[in-house]
């Protein structure tokens, strides 16, 4: 018997692959997670930073802010996609990110796909517009981390 059973003697229930999120759902996660992100950040930089120039009247340079809010952001996503695949706004939106295999993203895979996303976006959303022809339509950061975004099945509550 080359196959593993279970106890009973069955096979175990073989993993589904999950359907990939259409684009809309995925354009509209990412509007969502931007204004969400504005909170973030609210908390992470203004606060802290007003704190610091008043106390000490110190005020860092636009390099300094960039890497900051870059780490800040990273810590963010990498946060939830390592504990559920799922921001705040993927949540809302029925979304998980996963790897091919359909597993939780490795630390690397997620930050390569945020790494990948920054310039994805920032240069005319040109990642994004690959979606468009991607046979899979799915965003180049995702493709060249080897992640991808699946729609979670939605299933009535009793």
């Amino acid at each position: 018997m080359s196959q593993k059973s279970t106890a009973t003697g069955a096979r175990p229930p073989e993993r589904q692959p999950a359907e990939l999120a259409g684009l809309r759902r995925r354009l509209a996660s990412m509007l969502y997670e931007s204004l969400l992100l504005i909170g973030v950040l609210a908390l992470t930089f203004l606060v802290p930073l007003l704190m610091l120039g008043i106390g000490t009247g110190y005020t860092p340079d636009g390099g300094v802010l960039w890497v900051y809010v870059f780490l800040v952001l990273g810590a963010y996503f990498l946060w939830y996609w390592r504990r559920g695949g799922q921001t705040l706004a993927m949540q809302t939106w029925k979304l998980k990110i996963v790897d091919l295999s359909g597993d939780t993203v490795s630390l690397r895979q997620g930050w390569l796909r945020y790494a990948l996303a920054w310039p994805s976006v920032l240069f005319f959303g040109a990642g994004l517009f690959w979606a468009l022809f991607d046979r899979e339509h799915q965003f180049l950061h995702d493709r060249l981390a080897g992640t991808r975004i699946v729609l979670l099945s939605v299933t009535p509550q009793d």
